[in-house]
This record gives structure tokens, C-alpha cells and sequence, in this order.
């Protein structure tokens, strides 16, 4: 492209220099110059030949009269660029003092002033000295003012400060300034300080900039969904705030438990239940099956719901524990004993062990129910089991088959 542009440039110098000598050919003028005496006369053509010649003379004088003058500044410039790499490479290998010390060398050159205290500053919060941080922050701000604030946001971040970091990004976020790295620190700030709001507020730019891969973005936005449906105080609010919500957000699981959690605590349970039964009919979720487990409503109709899922997953140790939990609940012990057994066979979870010891103590089987919280707390900590023989009974059944039953989405038997 820049062959063909250099080309066409060339084509039209040619053209209007063929116009210009042929207007000039007929006439080409007199230019005269009379100086002390001294009398030149010339053609136009050939008086603006010297002009030129003699402008780039001028030029060349000047050049050569600064080059030693520039040796110097050729000098500090190629000194200041070998400490600026000097400096990254100690922050990388962890020699903070020393990485502190050649960034501060390197930012004497203006040009390299905002970058070099940037980076000091970084290495400055790595060797636990904010008040230096905070110092060339101060003197980064005057080159790069929007990179210094991100970044002295994130160190009131990590001192406990998360108020004067929001108050610090609020006015760059109302004018819509903040580069990427600004409205993360400022959903994080918000987060910290106890306004969620304000975090999913700035969760939009965030995902315009492009700034995150979608599973970190996504992890953000459901951390902050989170928050926001804790921090309701009451149902009508919770409600409100969920029914506005996007769709794509109300899709999350992690923000389905956490609105299922605060509508069960402030008394809107059949509410709660319907929409995370409705959650899990879309996607079958392990979070939302522990939470099914141990909601606090109607225990009768989330077991005989429960049981109903067996069909189509008959091997889920996740479910195998909410139905263990909801007999528990209803003080049927024997068929919590037989759900809770078959789960721990198929993978061991420190709920499951517990909830085992609840329906094998329902039974009057002390000692065995004392095993299953030993369990349960050897699980949590990767140590020993005990032996349970309800727990090796379920687990040799399992050995004898020689195909776990497999079913589709309606039920149905698959064949192996």
C-alpha cells in the first residue's frame, strides 16, 4: 500500500513540475538583487534553485554547529534507557532495592519519567514501603497522571483503604476517563467499601474494554452480583433488584444461590425455591443442588422433587447429599443413611460424612455416628478415614456392577 501511495505521489510532483516549466518556458521572469553595489540578476526558476540550496546550507551549519552539544543528551538518553531495562530486569528477579534505585536513575530523562516511577513504585509496594510508593506515584502522576492514580487506587487497596481509593477513581469514572485497569480497581474499591452498586455500575465499561478473558470477567460480575443481593434488607428490595437484573445475569449460579440464600433468610422461601428449582432445570448445577440440600423450606415437596431427578442422574454424589439432608431434616433416618452411604461411595465430602453421622446418631448408632464425624473432619483436612460399614457396603455394590446405568435427559436408559 505504501508503494502504490509513494508512486502517486511521484506522478502528481512530475505533472505539476511539467506545468510549471511549461508556463515558464515562454517567460521565465527576472529576478534582481542589488546589495552594496553589487548587482545580480537571474531567471525565477533558478533564483528559487538557490534559495533552496541555500536554506539547506543553513540547515547543515546549524546541524553540525549542535551536534557536540547533543552528545551529551545522546549520552543521558542511551544511559537512562540501559537503567529503565536494568531496573525491570531486578524487578522481575525480585531485587526490589536494587530495581528502585536504577528507575529512579532512568526517570531523570523526561521522556522516561512517567514509566520509570511507575515501576518504582511497584517495586517500592513488592519491598513493603508504601510511604516511597506513595512518593513516586506523586512524581509519575506529572507524566502519566491517569496510570499513577490506577495504580496508587490499587495500593490504598492493599492498605486497607478502599473508601479513598473509590473516592480516587469517582471523578475520572463520572467523566468515563478511567482507562481499563481503572474501572477494575474501581469495582474492587467499590467492593471493599460496601457499595456494590457503584461496582456493577462500572461492570459495563469494564467488559467493553476487553480488558479481561470472559471466565475472570465473569467471576467479577458474579462476585458483584453477590454482594449486592447480601446486602438487601428486605424482600421487597431483594425482589426488586433481581427482577431488573439482566437475564444473563440471573443465569449465574452463584448469583441464583446467593439471591435463593437472602430470600430464605428474610422469609421469601417458596420464591427462593421456585427459582432455583427453575435454575436447575436449565443447568444442572452442583452449587445449586447443595443449596437445594439445606434450604430451609418445605422439606416433603423438595424430596419428593428430589427424588424425582434420581432418574435422570442416578450417580450424582451432589444430589445423593441433598436428599440425605432433606430426610435428615424429616427424621427419616434409614433412607438418609441409604442416600448418604451411596454419595460417600461415590466420592468422599466432609457434608456428606456429617450428614451421615446425623442419620446413623438418629439410629442409636453412637459409635458409628462418632466415626462419621471424625471422618468428616479428617476429609476437610486430607487425613485418615475411618471405616464405615455402611459407607464399604455401598461402595462394594458398586464394584459388583459391571456397568453403571447410564440414563438420558428424560429418564430414559442409554445403552453402553
Amino acid at each position: 500500500m505504501r508503494l502504490w501511495r509513494w508512486i502517486l505521489i511521484w506522478m502528481l510532483a512530475a505533472a505539476l513540475a511539467a506545468f510549471a516549466w511549461h508556463l515558464l518556458a515562454a517567460d521565465p521572469g527576472r529576478v534582481v538583487v542589488t546589495i552594496r553595489g553589487w548587482r545580480v540578476a537571474t531567471t525565477v526558476p533558478a533564483a528559487v534553485v538557490l534559495l533552496v540550496l541555500v536554506l539547506l546550507l543553513l540547515n547543515g551549519v546549524w546541524r553540525l554547529l549542535r551536534w557536540p552539544f547533543g552528545v551529551f543528551s545522546r549520552r543521558q538518553q542511551r544511559k537512562s534507557q540501559q537503567r529503565l531495562g536494568a531496573g525491570l530486569i531486578a524487578l522481575a528477579e525480585g531485587r526490589h532495592g536494587d530495581a528502585e534505585r536504577e528507575l529512579q536513575r532512568a526517570a531523570r530523562l523526561p521522556a522516561l519519567q512517567g514509566p520509570a516511577m511507575l515501576t518504582a513504585a511497584d517495586a517500592a509496594i513488592r519491598r513493603g514501603e508504601p510511604g516511597r510508593a506513595h512518593d513516586a506515584l506523586d512524581q509519575a502522576g506529572q507524566r502519566a497522571p491517569l496510570a499513577a492514580r490506577v495504580v496508587r487506587a490499587k495500593l490504598l487497596r492493599s492498605e486497607a483503604r478502599p473508601g479513598e481509593a473509590l473516592a480516587l477513581l469517582s471523578s475520572e469514572a463520572d467523566s468515563r476517563r478511567l482507562p481499563p485497569g481503572g474501572w477494575h480497581e474501581l469495582v474492587l474499591a467499590a467492593l471493599e467499601a460496601g457499595d456494590p452498586q457503584r461496582a456493577l455500575d462500572a461492570l459495563e465499561p469494564l467488559q467493553k474494554s476487553g480488558a479481561m478473558n470472559s471466565r475472570a470477567y465473569a467471576a467479577l460480575e458474579a462476585r458483584v452480583v453477590q454482594a449486592l443481593l447480601r446486602q438487601m434488607k428486605d424482600n421487597d428490595s431483594l425482589a426488586a433488584v433481581w427482577s431488573h437484573l439482566p437475564k444473563t445475569l440471573r443465569r449465574i449460579p452463584l448469583a441464583v444461590d446467593a439471591y435463593v440464600r437472602r430470600a430464605s433468610e428474610l422469609g421469601a422461601g417458596l420464591a427462593a425455591l421456585d427459582e432455583l428449582e427453575s435454575a436447575l432445570r436449565r443447568d444442572w448445577s452442583p452449587l445449586l443442588l447443595d443449596t437445594y440440600g439445606v434450604l430451609a423450606v418445605d422439606p416433603e415437596l423438595r424430596l419428593k422433587h428430589a427424588q424425582s431427578w434420581l432418574a435422570a442422574h442416578p450417580d450424582d454424589p451432589v444430589l445423593l447429599l441433598a436428599l440425605g439432608r432433606i430426610a435428615v431434616v424429616l427424621g427419616r433416618w434409614e433412607l438418609a443413611r441409604g442416600y448418604l452411604a451411596r454419595s460417600l461411595a461415590l466420592g468422599s465430602s466432609a457434608a456428606a460424612w456429617e450428614a451421615l453421622g446425623d442419620a446413623l446418631l438418629g439410629l442409636a448408632r453412637t459409635e458409628d455416628a462418632q466415626n462419621c464425624y471424625r471422618n468428616a473432619l479428617a476429609s476437610s483436612r486430607g487425613g485418615q478415614l475411618w471405616p464405615v460399614q455402611d459407607v464399604v457396603d455401598a461402595a462394594a455394590d458398586d464394584q459388583g456392577t459391571a456397568v453403571a446405568e447410564q440414563r438420558g435427559p428424560h429418564g430414559l436408559p442409554l445403552v453402553p
